[in-house]
């Protein structure tokens, strides 16, 4: 009783982070169960199966509040299962640990791409609610995705979400809605791959399953509630300093690196991110210039012709 109400608990703080930023649902379950000596098949086996269930109530709650696109679900959601399911029935015979290092670098470049882009420049061309990445971008990168997620216990959200963000075409509240609906469909993909090849061994961690589960499902709500009040500018810092700290972790282990440089280098990731976070949070909080009819900015007016744009109103 007392597993499955500190899995609950895990649960909870995991979906709040996944269905705010977009990711970290899997990486923050998936590292616990392997600290918990868990197998690296059984633990993503274990947390897909409870993504199943917190990704429908993240999808339902991000519909509700109106952060899906649904054309964006089905060109990246169908691809990422395909690969899932792949990724899925590789990684119950073999281990992927050696590609970790090279996916940690290409996520580290990303995270502080999009960092730098959200906190020190606000994108001004964000679509409102529409989408206008063509299938031939979103089909590779959802399959690509998915095989990594399944196969590694996690990453749907650091390689999809980053990626999107990345380009600046969509509104990040928009990308990260349907990032979480379409992973629904990629866990159930995973869910049907770790079935056919472990069989016995794919339920023998239900304590873990139902707690993340419930967790994820409480906080569902929440999360999709957050993320439809925070700025874009703030939301996007927050989701490139996490994936830079989380994969500079797998770096560090990598190549062996100790204290203090590790510490050093965490510090200085912190402290930078931390940095960017506030500058990008006073940013969203200054006062908007006002526009006239014509977009024009009221302060670029000339004093005369301000007053003439005043009487012909």
């Amino acid at each position: 009783m007392r597993s499955l109400l500190i899995f609950t608990l895990v649960g909870i703080g995991a979906q709040l982070v996944d269905g705010a930023l977009g990711m970290a649902f899997g990486v923050t379950a998936t590292t616990l169960l392997v600290l918990s000596s868990v197998g690296a098949a059984q633990a993503s086996a274990a947390v897909h199966l409870a993504e199943v269930g917190t990704t429908f109530a993240s999808g339902l709650a991000h519909w509700r509040f109106k952060n899906i696109d649904w054309k964006l679900v089905a060109k990246l959601g169908a691809p990422g299962a395909i690969g899932a399911f792949v990724g899925a029935s590789l990684l119950s015979s073999l281990s992927t640990e050696h590609a970790a290092p090279l996916m940690a670098a290409i996520l580290v470049g990303i995270g502080i791409y999009v960092l730098l882009r959200f906190s020190l420049r606000t994108p001004l061309t964000f679509g409102a609610k529409g989408t206008s990445h063509s299938a031939k971008f979103l089909a590779p990168l959802g399959l690509f995705g998915g095989f990594i997620d399944a196969s590694g216990g996690g990453g749907w959200g650091p390689v999809t979400t980053s990626t999107l963000l990345s380009q600046g075409k969509t509104a990040p509240r928009t990308v990260i809605g349907s990032v979480s609906a379409s992973e629904f469909l990629v866990s159930v993909s995973a869910s049907l791959g770790f079935l056919i090849g472990l069989r016995e061994e794919f339920l023998d961690n239900w304590p873990v399953v139902v707690g993340l589960m419930v967790g994820g499902v409480i906080a569902a709500p929440f999360a999709a509630w957050l993320v439809s009040r925070v700025s874009p500018a703030l939301l996007g810092s927050a989701v490139g300093g996490v994936i830079v700290l989380t994969n500079s972790q797998k770096l560090v282990h990598f190549f062996d690196i100790h204290w203090p440089w590790s510490t050093a280098i965490y510090s200085a990731i912190v402290i930078a991110w931390v940095s960017l976070v506030i500058y990008a949070w006073r940013v969203s909080r200054a006062p908007k210039p006002t526009t006239d009819s014509a977009g024009r900015d009221e302060d670029d007016l000339e004093p005369e012709n301000a007053e003439s744009e005043v009487i012909s109103r």
